[in-house]
């Protein structure tokens, strides 16, 4: 019986993996995947002017910047550039199509004082950055106003779906001006924010943008699928669920704040071997017990009655949520210094991130609960299938993000 548990889990897995993985696969090697994120960080400038500086995926400007403005040699130029990884010759070429790039930006990106649009100024030349191992486009403006009031409306429709490149750009807006300090996500929806707005206004955009973050982020879905797979009581996945939670807001305020930094090269591969060993954890029980692993290997004592496997599971997703952490950090983009409005946007961008991950567990676990009772070996097999295809999807963007593919 266990043999033939082993071979029914492996040959579903299996088929599982090979059906997904061609599309996990190539979402999980591109650059910039399916969406991109712009960043402002909003000052006062000097006389009265306001100040942004604004950063921007590198190849998504120049082959948007040159289709708006027809100007072909900016794309040639650029995506030659981007091609042979040489940020001087990006920069370059930036710097000989200013214009066109300016005027990209001006027309997507403006600063409205009371009822009149501010006019940009290109302050020096755009400089070559790097966020995520992508490399982004620095740009410094400076925009003059002709109304000095105290409050100043902004909107970004940068990199729009009608572009047909990106879907679902956000920009991450930080601002200290007019005495204020704040920040805001903009997207399609909401485009524009005023920073007189409110701050519930400015909260629920961040909470959003937490829920949404979650949501699209495939590797933090399958992390969480695993933890629910191969949890056998309702205390297992609570209590893993916290322990992720605790890790990861630690660590993501942390990074976010700027008080830690940790470069995506090793973030980012870790994040995908903690899939494959939590998932894995649970196939090896199988392996091991077969239609028992969903069983308590020895009565736990104390409050919470875990077994030996179940706190060393606990251990393990404890640490690998301190690095979920600096995911959801380094995909946020922010790294101001503290204060105390950014933290409490930041806040409220992690409780959008767990109020998504408690109603996935609320709805998935209760599911496999009744499964497994009804028809264990049918569980133990649905568990396995899927914890086998997390697992070797992990294995495939461990591989692929040591390598650079």
């Amino acid at each position: 019986m266990l043999g033939r548990v082993r071979r029914t889990v492996i040959v579903t897995a299996v088929g599982i993996a090979a059906a997904v993985i061609p599309f996990l696969g190539a979402q999980a090697a591109s650059a910039h995947g399916f969406s991109s994120t712009v960043y402002a960080k909003i000052t006062a400038g000097d006389e009265g002017h306001i100040r942004t500086a604004v950063e921007l995926e590198y190849d998504l400007l120049v082959v948007s910047a040159a289709d708006s403005g027809g100007d072909d040699p900016l794309f040639q130029a650029g995506t030659a550039a981007f091609e042979a990884g040489d940020s001087g010759a990006q920069a370059a070429a930036l710097k000989g199509h200013a214009s066109t790039v300016l005027g990209y930006v001006s027309d997507r990106f403006a600063v409205t004082s009371g009822s009149t649009a501010c006019q940009p100024t290109q302050v020096g030349d755009a400089t070559i950055g790097e966020r995520e191992g992508v490399p982004y486009a620095d740009l410094l403006l400076d925009w003059t106003c002709a109304q000095r009031v105290d409050e100043h409306e902004v909107r970004s429709d940068l990199f729009p779906d009608g572009e047909g490149y990106v879907k679902g750009t956000k920009t991450i807006v930080t601002y200290e001006i007019d005495g204020r300090t704040g920040s805001a996500a903009l997207d399609a929806a909401h485009p524009s924010f005023s920073t007189g707005q409110a701050w519930y206004d400015r909260f629920g955009e961040f909470f959003l943008l937490g829920a949404e973050h979650l949501l699209s982020g495939i590797d933090h879905i399958l992390f969480l699928l695993a933890l629910i797979a191969g949890s056998r009581r309702l205390r297992e996945i609570v209590l893993a669920a916290t322990s992720f939670t605790l890790a990861h807001s630690v660590t993501f305020m942390l990074a976010a704040l700027g008080l830690v930094e940790v470069p995506a090269s090793i973030v980012e591969p870790v994040i995908a071997l903690s899939i494959a060993v939590v998932a894995g954890w649970h196939l090896w029980g199988i392996w091991r017990r077969g239609t028992h692993a969903a069983d308590l290997e020895t009565p736990g004592h104390g409050h919470l009655s875990l077994d030996r496997a179940g706190w060393i599971r606990l251990g393990v997703v404890f640490c690998f949520g301190l690095v979920h952490g600096l995911g959801f950090a380094g995909a946020l983009g922010i790294d101001e210094a503290w204060s105390w409005t950014l933290l409490w946007s930041l806040l409220v961008f992690n409780v959008g991130i767990e109020v998504v991950q408690l109603t996935i567990i609320a709805v998935v676990f209760p599911l496999l609960l009744v499964l497994r009772r009804r028809a264990p070996k049918v569980g133990i097999w649905a568990t396995g299938a899927v914890s086998g295809a997390v697992s070797i999807m992990g294995i495939v963007w461990f591989v692929q993000r040591i390598s650079g593919s």
